[in-house]
């Protein structure tokens, strides 16, 4: 009988599109063939802040975590944030760029994306992740027309880390936050382009990855509040009531990893066309 497979997570960090370390990262997770590797892409982190967002996903879902982060001062961060969160974290490009100091006896640029041919494929993805980070948790709330997907959700619904996946797929995503007593934007409720999602999960759930998210210590959250399992509940109901008179696709993500939620986005987005 075969034995069942145990689950990892994965992180993947890059401020360039992430393509060095998931080669990295899946070569590796392939010589272990009784651990599904469950893989989280966070590419074009060149700031705290968007360094910041991605370090308390990972407190939310604890894992391995790999980077090509080529500012030393960001580099610093993961690493700190990675040893008080007690998971382990690796540069998989430091060991090799020394290596090469060493034996060449110049330093290096440091360049972020030295790497990459400027071709058609290349600029496509770029602007698609470019416009999903200006778009991120809605930042901008202007120009959803020229968005290929939008997703919707109340807080903890992985409407980020869904978003750059697709984006690093070349999808142009967006997403806004459902807050009870905050209406839509207009520009999303006029929106006629784009496949717009709205992402759920079980009041279980968002419970627990918010309450993990504040042991990070979130700032700006009533903890009591966001936290409550009645509150979570009524947010839940309001944005499925939300879909629902919109005629917009539901997902529920309680069991699905963020590859799994936008596999489900492509389909739909596939029958939409």
């Amino acid at each position: 009988m075969d034995q069942p497979k145990n689950y990892f997570h994965l992180h993947l960090i890059s401020d360039s599109t992430g393509e060095t370390l998931m080669a990295a990262g899946r070569a590796a997770s392939a010589q272990f063939q009784d651990a599904q590797v469950l893989e989280h892409v966070y590419p074009l982190i060149r700031n705290r802040k968007q360094l910041g967002a991605v370090l308390d996903a990972i407190d939310g879902a604890p894992g391995i975590v790999l980077y090509t982060i080529v500012d030393q001062d960001l580099s610093s961060m993961i690493d700190t944030r990675c040893r008080e969160m007690g998971v382990p974290s690796v540069s998989v490009l430091e060991p090799i760029m020394t290596v090469f100091q060493s034996y060449l006896g110049a330093p290096s640029r440091r360049r972020v994306g030295a790497q990459h041919v400027m071709n058609a494929e290349y600029f496509r993805r770029i602007d698609a992740l470019n416009y999903t980070m200006d778009h991120d948790d809605g930042q901008i709330i202007t120009d959803y027309e020229e968005a290929d997907v939008v997703l919707v959700g109340i807080s903890r619904t992985s409407k980020t880390p869904t978003s750059i996946y697709l984006a690093n797929r070349g999808v142009k995503t967006a997403n806004f936050p459902i807050v009870p007593g905050n209406p839509l934007p207009p520009a999303l409720d006029q929106a006629r382009k784009p496949l717009i999602v709205g992402l759920i999960a079980s009041t279980e759930r968002i419970a627990q990855v918010r309450q993990n998210r504040m042991l990070g210590n979130a700032q700006g959250y009533n903890s009591e509040i966001y936290t409550d399992r009645a509150t979570i509940a009524e947010e839940l109901k309001h944005a499925r009531s939300l879909c629902l008179r919109r005629n917009w696709p539901m997902i529920d993500v309680t069991r699905k990893s963020i590859e799994e939620t936008a596999a489900a986005i492509l389909a739909l987005r596939g029958k939409a066309r």
